[in-house]
């Protein structure tokens, strides 16, 4: 696999925030997940469960619910009292409208798409028409005392279920009144406190179901106002509960971690007759689930642990294979971390907040796996605060070290950083461009005299870095037949003559830098492009796709080259195309053409283009067993793919040198210590 010398950074000090609330869009097969600090992500199940679309937080704007309309419109509600509707092209907040009612706590659309009820601390049920661009109060239905925790309407729309504190309504939506109220803890004796309705469901056969916090789930006849079905299956709360569209299935997720599946089956064999059973325990969390999902093929779950889990129901894959293995995602599947190669800088990217820190070094040299002592500590040089109460977009630091940059939604600042000895001076720089915000990526060139910035409508933002801290602007690049979405990847050539760009359509656009005009289009791939970098002797550029296909394109041939003909011929090992995680960077060894440089979350590759590739029948992560081998037996196992396992979760890899490498992780037992403390469980046996 070839010696580095690594600097093994794990001082990144990223607590990624918990999940907040989650909306399954069936028709497109996409999830929007909310978390606490007011982030919307958007995942595409078609691409591999890819993180497609970030929408960065904002301190004032909370998220308790999210709600997709009209099939590809997402609106989303909290305790500011606003709903607001999210712009998927530009991926920022499109308009907001105030509810009227004080904060939101829940809000659902109608079956048809035609209507939106928002469930407030007033204790009111308010309705919206959606309408094109926007949406307008209709009217309010009948106010009792108690803030509105959870809402449901029937699947014909003739109806709405509210949940409350200690009881929960039936609302008819054309007359506004409350038709019926039921008294969730009636038959508990002695009750001493408060039972709130956490979560509900309203099924086409009338039967109402409600998670509360007294830990049980329970199935109601909301005609008659009785229970039919009652299970407890927490000792504290169950927090939420989601309903397959067939109606014959339902996920609960409770304050203990744990989630449960029900399932609708017959009394009998070849009965008629119907209950309710739990059927599958699971425990992939640590912390609340406060939101849960379900499809046509899984169970989905977030929890404040942070973590995302995607269980595939077997019985509902028709191919038993990889479709049916589990999922985690905790990470964002995008680069936080930024390296300025030259300088030995790292900079972190927090949510409003950047951390630049100094590589230590040594004067030592050892064997393979020996660590070596530093002569020089790493060193936490400076750290620059975003103003306002919105969220970071994108950053980043010039190869040099000598600029920094960050974006918000409505602000853009480049920064000068000098670093003497060990004094270090920031300097905002004046008179900044103004340009079409949020920036969604930013990267300056090899030389750090220009920064290009990825903007909306598929343009791109050429800036002229001056010294001795300013800037010009020099140019927009836009493709040739308009965009409707943003950029949200760049990669540029070390010769300064090649730009590539590729937006939320997943076309690949490459722009001659020199006469500053589009070049041409890499062929469309049907799916998302998640890693890109141009080689840095040949100009070839190396695409790697949500599914783990890999490509090479030739920028000067306009077309792919051999090798990744070749590739797409024999096809990529099994292993290979059955891993998690998306590559999330690529990079080269100026001192080894043949070498290609990538990693994902778990992973770190070097992809040795003059080696074969590997058979499906060959193990694929075999570099220690190589190490093993007489040099006669080893020569016969090498192939292409040489992988490296040791440091996970991997947020960050890249060369320094072509003999030295960085990699930035972040354990997961290192953030989750920073967490609020989960509910203790009593385990047999302690």
């Amino acid at each position: 696999m070839g010696e580095f010398e690594v600097h093994r950074v794990r001082f990144f000090g990223l607590v990624p925030a918990g999940v907040r609330c989650l909306a399954y869009q069936s028709r497109g097969g996409r999830l929007a997940l909310a978390r606490t600090d007011g982030a919307v992500e958007i995942y595409n199940f078609g691409a591999n469960y890819f993180q497609e679309k970030v929408i960065p937080g904002h301190e004032t704007r909370s998220v308790e619910a999210l709600c997709w309309v009209a099939g590809d419109r997402l609106f989303g509600a909290g305790l500011s009292g606003d709903i607001t509707e999210y712009d998927l092209a530009r991926l920022c907040v499109s308009h907001s409208v105030d509810g009227c009612g004080g904060p939101i706590w829940s809000m659902e659309a109608n079956g048809s798409g035609t209507q939106l009820a928002i469930g407030c601390e007033d204790g009111s049920v308010k309705l919206f028409q959606i309408v094109p661009g926007g949406i307008q109060f209709e009217r309010n239905l009948d106010r009792r005392k108690g803030r509105i925790l959870c809402l449901s309407w029937h699947p014909s729309g003739s109806h709405i279920v509210a949940g409350s504190i200690d009881i929960f309504r039936v609302l008819d939506v054309s007359s506004g009144l409350t038709v019926q109220t039921v008294m969730v803890n009636y038959h508990v004796q002695k009750v001493k406190r408060e039972c709130i309705v956490w979560s509900i469901a309203f099924l086409s056969s009338g039967t109402v179901i409600t998670s509360d916090s007294f830990g049980r789930v329970q199935f109601w006849d909301w005609e008659q106002g009785t229970v039919q079905e009652s299970y407890t299956v927490s000792a504290s709360s169950a927090l939420s509960l989601a309903v397959s569209e067939s109606e014959d299935s339902l996920i609960v997720g409770t304050s203990s971690g744990a989630t449960y599946q029900f399932q609708l089956l017959p009394v009998k064999m070849d009965s008629q007759e119907k209950r309710w059973v739990r059927t599958k325990p699971f425990q992939y969390h640590t912390h609340d689930v406060r939101a849960v999902a379900h499809s046509s093929t899984a169970l989905i779950s977030g929890g404040l642990d942070a973590q995302l889990v995607i269980r595939p129901l077997m019985e509902k894959v028709g191919k038993k294979s990889y479709d049916v293995a589990l999922r985690k995602f905790t990470f964002p599947h995008r680069r936080l971390v930024s390296c300025a190669r030259k300088a030995r800088l790292l900079l972190f990217q927090f949510s409003q907040h950047l951390e630049l820190w100094r590589l230590g070094s040594t004067e030592e040299t050892g064997k393979d796996g020996e660590v070596l002592h530093l002569c020089r500590m790493p060193e936490h040089l400076v750290q620059l605060k975003s103003k306002g109460p919105e969220h970071i977009y994108c950053s980043c630091i010039s190869p040099c070290g000598s600029w920094v940059a960050y974006c918000t939604a409505s602000r853009f600042q480049l920064c000068r950083v000098q670093c003497e000895g060990n004094s270090i001076s920031v300097k905002k720089v004046p008179k900044v461009p103004k340009l079409l915000l949020p920036a969604y990526q930013l990267q300056f060139s090899s030389n750090s005299r220009r920064l290009f910035i990825a903007s909306a409508r598929g343009s791109i933002h050429i800036l002229q870095l001056l010294e001795p801290g300013g800037c010009a602007h020099l140019h927009t690049l836009q493709p040739p037949s308009g965009c409707p979405e943003a950029v949200y990847l760049l990669a540029s050539s070390t010769d300064g003559l090649w730009l590539a760009a590729v937006g939320g359509d997943w076309v690949i656009h490459v722009y001659d830098l020199k006469y500053f005009k589009h070049h041409c289009t890499v062929p469309t791939y049907n799916c998302a492009v998640t890693a890109l970098a141009i080689h840095p002797l040949i100009n070839t550029l190396v695409i790697a796709y949500s599914d783990q296909q890999l490509f090479e394109f030739s920028i000067l041939k306009k077309k792919y080259t051999s090798w990744s003909r070749m590739v797409q011929q024999r096809g990529l090992h099994k292993a290979w195309l059955e891993r998690d995680a998306p590559i999330t960077h690529i990079t080269f060894n100026p001192k080894k053409p043949s070498h290609i440089l990538l990693h994902d979350l778990y992973m770190f590759c070097i992809l040795d283009k003059s080696l074969p590739l590997p058979k499906n029948s060959t193990l694929l992560m075999n570099q220690n067993t190589l190490k093993q081998l007489p040099e006669t037996a080893r020569k016969q196992e090498l192939h292409a793919f040489k992988i490296c396992k040791k440091f996970q979760p991997l947020l960050f890899a890249d060369l320094l040198d072509e003999n030295c490498l960085v990699v930035v992780e972040r354990p997961i037992m290192d953030f989750k210590t920073q967490l609020p403390l989960p509910i203790q469980q009593k385990k047999f046996g302690t």
